[in-house]
């Protein structure tokens, strides 16, 4: 995105994109797209910034429904299923190389590793909801972490204005909130349960697509029951092989969720409302900040809360890991509970051969060769067919 809006097309200035960078790290929900929308908006106002952030969604989503309808009618053929047994292996290297990358990012002092330690012990050991670690971390970060300003910064464009915001606040959370109200109201069913349920998703999506992966996946395998682990893991593996953000992940949920309940038809449903409910907050929070991005970035007591927002994501993302592994390389895993503490306990022996040794080709191919991340999706889910196949 940098080589296309600053070197090449010279949409933004490097001032600007730096300053939009930091901007869209600061809000809930996928900073790719927030960016898109932001260079679009910067360009031609709100009917620009529509264009930039539809079109950078809607190829994906468009792919991805068509994944998960495939995906819910031929799930359970045998060959299909082994396949998915070597995307699900795959998946688990994926999570721990992003793990790797934001860790050399985000823990880069003892304080911020102290949060990311505490934020995996929460989470893993006892249940600590997802928003309320992060709640916690923006706090520890912004007394304990570094407060110096980002570099980027600068003046707010002209025409932050405090009446037109609130304007632009009420119109998007209408277009956000209403819709919400009407299905809650009218429905009160599976589609009510899927609007409240990624509306909220919406207000704590920070650190990126793998820390609300924990939090979306605790809920909707282990609470709402939409989807069972194995489900949950395939998911992500399709929405990495498709453009657009990886946040699309949470259309899969819905459609699944939709076509189990009511079959293809309740599916699509489901998965329209998911998408209105995950990226129409993105547009409110880009269309009303964006005037005021260089008061925004320049704040260093918001630049530390995200700092320590961003080490808790880190630890929020090894339980992730953790429980994915969990699931792909054993057949049986439990809990063991003790007072507070509750850890997943995989049955030793339940462990399957195939998928960790998928695993250990997958980790070779994407962290030591750097191969491309569909690809290496493609050699596991062969991998996984011929494994499973006959003599």
């Amino acid at each position: 995105m940098h080589r296309e809006l600053v070197a090449e097309r010279g949409w933004l200035s490097e001032r600007e994109f730096l300053s939009a960078l930091s901007f869209c790290m600061l809000l809930p929900g996928p900073e790719a797209m927030q960016l898109a929308t932001y260079a679009g908006w910067r360009l031609r106002g709100v009917p620009g910034g529509l264009l930039a952030g539809g079109l950078f969604v809607l190829p994906g989503a468009a792919l991805v429904l068509a994944l998960a309808a495939s995906y819910a009618s031929l799930g359970d053929v045998p060959l299909v299923r082994a396949l998915f047994t070597g995307v699900q292996a795959a998946v688990v290297v994926i999570v721990i190389e992003a793990l790797i990358r934001l860790s050399r990012r985000a823990l880069v002092s003892p304080a911020a590793k102290a949060i990311a330690l505490l934020a995996f012990l929460a989470i893993f050991a006892f249940g600590v909801p997802f928003p309320a670690i992060l709640l916690a971390a923006a706090l520890a970060g912004a007394l304990l972490l570094p407060r110096a300003a980002p570099e980027a910064g600068g003046p707010a464009p002209a025409g932050a204005r405090p009446a037109s915001t609130a304007f632009t606040v009420a119109l998007w959370a209408a277009l956000w909130l209403v819709p919400l109200a009407a299905l809650v109201r009218l429905d009160g069913g599976l589609l009510a349960e899927v609007a409240l349920f990624f509306s909220k998703l919406a207000v704590v999506t920070f650190g990126g697509a793998y820390a609300v992966l924990a939090y979306m996946t605790q809920e909707v395998v282990e609470g709402y029951r939409w989807l069972t682990a194995a489900e949950m893991i395939d998911g992500l593996g399709l929405a990495e092989t498709t453009p657009g953000p990886l946040i699309l992940v949470t259309e899969f949920v819905g459609y699944l969720a939709g076509h189990r309940a009511g079959g293809p038809a309740l599916g699509l449903a489901a998965a329209a409302v998911t998408l209105w409910m995950t990226f129409v907050p993105c547009f409110l929070w880009v269309f009303a900040g964006a005037p005021w991005i260089g008061a925004l970035v320049a704040r260093p007591r918001l630049a530390a809360a995200l700092a320590g927002v961003t080490a808790a994501v880190a630890g929020v993302i090894l339980n992730l890991s953790l429980w994915f592994a969990a699931h792909a390389f054993f057949a049986e895993v439990g809990r063991f509970e003790t007072g507070p503490l509750s850890v997943i306990a995989p049955e030793p022996a339940a462990l399957r051969p195939l998928p960790l040794g998928i695993a250990a080709v997958a980790a070779v191919l994407l962290l030591r060769f750097r191969w491309p991340l569909p690809l290496v999706l493609a050699v596991a889910a062969a991998l996984g067919g011929l494994g499973a196949a006959p003599g």
